[in-house]
């Protein structure tokens, strides 16, 4: 009986998870479908899904991209298509930076991350999404979920340049951030 009883809750595990759908235009263009960790970065997730719900992420564009590394974005601050991108990656949401929620999850190809400071503790709205694995990352940065469809779509972002990945000229933009159940 108990069997059937954990079973049953596995199954019904992924239905009741929380995403996010990201329509990608640019250079890029499609959708990333990410599965967000909710028992791994609780607060990370409330407020990633918070700002989606509200379209705070629509129009924020992928303002650092590292070939070989990630591409970063999420900035509803300074981040928005149009806005002086000379400050894009500066901002945060209203929110107060969060708590680091450091957990055993690498950082893998197509791993999500919370960009933050040099302060462990000062997350807010930005993430990153793993172009390659990145293991020096572990335990030092939050881990908020994982794509599950469209890594082609993120493989094709533009890139930035130098050595902090600065996009130059029209950057990529989540045009559309949509939460998922």
């Amino acid at each position: 009986m108990l069997k059937y009883i954990a079973g049953a809750m596995m199954m019904a595990g992924p239905a009741m998870a929380t995403g996010l759908e990201i329509d990608v235009a640019g250079e890029a263009s499609g959708t990333i479908v990410i599965d967000l960790f909710e028992t791994v970065a609780p607060q990370h997730v409330e407020r990633i899904t918070t700002l989606a719900g509200e379209g705070a992420y629509n129009d924020v564009v992928f303002h650092r991209v590292i070939e070989g590394f990630m591409a970063q974005t999420g900035d509803v601050q300074y981040g928005k298509l149009g806005g002086d991108m000379r400050r894009a990656g500066t901002g945060a949401s209203e929110g107060p930076d969060l708590p680091a929620e450091f957990s055993e999850v690498p950082f893998d190809r197509g791993v999500v991350g919370m960009a933050r400071a040099q302060d462990p503790d000062s997350a807010n709205s930005q993430f990153f999404i793993m172009f390659a694995d990145g293991h020096f990352l572990n335990g030092q940065y939050t881990v908020v979920g994982k794509v599950t469809e469209g890594l082609d779509v993120l493989d094709t972002i533009k890139r930035g340049e130098g050595p902090n990945g600065a996009v130059i000229g029209a950057p990529d933009v989540m045009q559309t951030v949509r939460v998922t159940e």
